[in-house]
């Protein structure tokens, strides 16, 4: 079924609008030619291919563009609304401060280009629509040409038939033909619970937004992009002989096995590495899906004078094969099992920071806080999750890495007269340990716990979600912490950016890029003193343009692109220093150069100067972070200095305690060999060692 779209009663007297087709929209050869900068192309895209809504966005205007998905003779709208800063509720840019733009100057206009949800194709934008993650597009650009993708949303986020990949086509074709700088990107994708930045990352070298050109521009917990590439070599020169060699003992070998034998057996070339093995399952991921049946009813819009209606000219029905290939696991495998350790053993063996009697004592810590959970249920084998456990442990012990360090290797281990085991509740999905009685004197073999079970070749993104999860993720942890950490860097990675190249068209126009540097006003260096200097600007001028005409194209451009600027006065071009202002330009300065200007009259005193706001507040975390990543941070009430919740040991979960002193000032109010004092905000006072503090005990009750 078609959806017909929202209108107004002012269109229905109006012409009749245009439609552009889905796929074909902002390509190149569209009726519409631009080639000026971002801030002249949005104006005359608005004004000759889009229809003025007659209602406002809380106050600002709204623009339709009708779209025709081809396939289904859907019309489906694109909203732009214009925003203006000095009246914005938001003037200043989280997604810039998050990207590393915070130096940028604040721009006087914001476009939002949305695409809703199908169920609100036929109604007008409600008030929150700015804040909603279930748009099908929703993407903001300054005015200077800079932006950056909020949401995307395919068949798996709302959409009934349009892809994400779609939707993406759509959305780079736009940026392209508006002629847009920079976008960002901050990565959440996700697909059958896999990160695909970390999937797609490990088989193509790039997240998933790769493919349209979008690059490395920052990572949290300060990831460097040098950390990033090499995290991805080293997880996709993973041996597959190798994952299962040092898997022959785990849970689930026999099944990875399988897998990969699988998929080797199909492929004409030989596959080495993970990289090889999932890009070649990917490119099957078409061709395995089970058979479906559609019937598609094509309908294409006419108008009436009145009213959008529609025209069915025909019907199609379309039958879809895939060829499908199964290998079941034996139903009468045997249970395997594998021999457990003594903790003491292992302890003694590992290559640590700690003694060996503190790693027995928080084992013994975690042990005792699994028989108080088993006592309480009254189950004979009730687990605690790894988040559980570690909050019992540090009830008792300070020291959260002693904790992790633990945790991470009580597998199948005997601590006393008791077996601590580690397995994925087939419930919750969820990693837990368990308890186990053990007899001195008998050798105690502890049953692996029972994988989910996995019909191989019956749907390609199954084999790869199962090899996600114990391969990249469960034979990572546990096989090598390099390698772990390469995961990790990799997800820490979320923030991506694309950046078309400035052009120079081959017409009758010259074009800079003009870069304000010095002025006249003495403290304009001030002004740019703590931070790197704002991106140039973009101008045009015809070709027998003079240098007094190409100083009013930039004073121009400028005023009307920055808040700061709305006076500037342009008053010399350090490149033609010297010229009259009678001068052509054409035969002196090549097209294409970049300008440097000096200018008079910025409002210094004007609070929106940049996009990372009027707050000026320091980062310092232990992970190298020196600015806002959009992780989640807290201020330090001794020094007010920011880091980051999970560097400080607070879990994603927790709440942020209401008073937190950092290890740098913790140190100095607990000078080594002498008690340190903490008050709290009802002066309770709380005594500690220097080796005792943990900062979750200053949250107040």
């Amino acid at each position: 079924m078609a959806h017909p779209i929202h209108e107004s009663p002012t269109r229905r007297n109006r012409t009749p609008p245009k439609f552009y087709g889905f796929h074909t929209f902002a390509e190149p050869g569209f009726p519409v030619s631009l080639s000026g900068a971002f801030r002249d192309n949005i104006r005359m895209f608005l004004e000759q291919c889009a229809e003025l809504e007659d209602y406002d966005f809380q106050g600002m205007p709204i623009w339709c563009t009708f779209l025709v998905y081809e396939s289904r003779g859907t019309v489906l709208p694109l909203y732009i609304i214009e925003e203006d800063v000095k009246h914005s509720d938001t003037p200043f840019c989280d997604y810039c401060r998050c990207a590393g733009w915070s130096h940028h100057f604040v721009s006087n206009r914001k476009y939002h280009l949305i695409i809703p949800v199908n169920d609100e194709w036929n109604r007008p934008l409600d008030e929150g629509a700015f804040d909603l993650q279930t748009h099908l597009l929703h993407g903001v650009i300054h005015c200077n040409g800079f932006g950056h993708l909020i949401s995307i949303n395919g068949i798996e986020g709302g959409s009934k038939y349009i892809c994400g990949r779609e939707v993406m086509d759509l959305w780079d074709r736009f940026c392209t033909f508006l002629h847009a700088r920079q976008i960002t990107v901050e990565d959440h994708s996700r697909k059958h619970t896999m990160d695909l930045r970390l999937l797609y990352g490990v088989a193509y070298g790039t997240s998933w937004f790769g493919k349209w050109g979008y690059r490395f521009c920052r990572g949290s917990f300060g990831v460097k992009e040098h950390n990033y590439e090499r995290a991805m070599d080293i997880l996709s020169s993973l041996e597959l002989d190798e994952v299962i060699d040092d898997c022959s003992l785990t849970n689930g070998c026999t099944t990875i096995k399988q897998v990969i034998q699988q998929y080797r057996n199909m492929s004409e070339n030989s596959l080495v590495t993970i990289r090889d093995l999932f890009r070649f399952m990917l490119s099957l991921k078409s061709t395995a899906s089970i058979a479906r049946y559609s019937t598609t009813c094509t309908m294409l819009p006419s108008w009436s004078g009145k009213k959008l209606s529609f025209v069915t000219p025909f019907k199609r029905c379309s039958t879809k094969f895939s060829t499908r290939f199964a290998l079941k696991k034996s139903p009468f495998q045997k249970e395997k099992s594998t021999k457990c350790r003594k903790f003491s053993t292992l302890a003694a063996n590992l290559d640590s920071r700690w003694p060996v009697r503190r790693l027995e004592h928080v084992a013994q810590v975690i042990v005792e806080a699994l028989k108080e959970r088993r006592g309480t249920n009254n189950v004979r084998s009730c687990g605690m999750t790894r988040q559980e456990a570690r909050d019992a442990a540090r009830l008792h012990v300070g020291d959260t890495g002693l904790i992790d360090h633990v945790l991470k290797v009580m597998n199948n281990v005997i601590v006393g007269n008791n077996v601590v085991r580690r397995s994925v509740n087939r419930c919750t999905k969820v990693l837990e340990y368990t308890l186990h009685d053990f007899k001195e004197g008998k050798e105690f073999y502890c049953p692996i716990a029972d994988q989910q079970a996995l019909t191989i070749g019956t749907s390609v993104y199954n084999d790869v979600a199962y090899l996600y999860r114990n391969v990249l993720l469960g034979y990572a942890e546990e096989s090598d912490s390099v390698k772990w950490a390469a995961v990790q860097m990799i997800l820490f990675s979320k923030h991506f950016v694309k950046e078309w190249p400035f052009r120079d068209e081959d017409d009758d126009s010259l074009r800079f890029i003009c870069r304000l540097t010095t002025s006249s006003l003495d403290d304009l260096n001030a002004i740019f003193s703590h931070c790197d200097f704002p991106p140039g600007e973009y101008i045009v001028v015809p070709l027998y343009a003079t240098i007094g005409d190409v100083k009013l194209a930039i004073q121009k451009a400028m005023r009307d692109t920055y808040c700061v600027m709305e006076k500037l006065v342009v008053t010399e071009i350090i490149e033609m220093e010297g010229m009259q202002d009678e001068e052509v330009v054409f035969g002196m300065i090549e097209s294409g150069r970049e300008l440097r200007v000096r200018g008079c009259g910025l409002d210094l005193t004007n609070d929106l100067k940049y996009e990372g706001g009027t707050e000026k507040w320091i980062v310092r975390c232990k992970c190298g972070a020196r600015d806002d990543d959009g992780e989640r941070m807290v201020a330090c009430d001794v020094c007010e200095t920011w880091q980051h919740t999970q560097c400080s040991g607070i879990e994603d979960a927790e709440a942020v305690p209401r008073l937190f002193v950092c290890d740098a000032c913790c140190s100095s109010l607990a000078p080594v060999q002498t008690q340190c004092t903490i008050f709290t905000h009802n002066h309770d006072s709380i005594m500690l060692l220097p080796d005792q503090i943990d900062m979750r005990l200053l949250n107040c009750n």
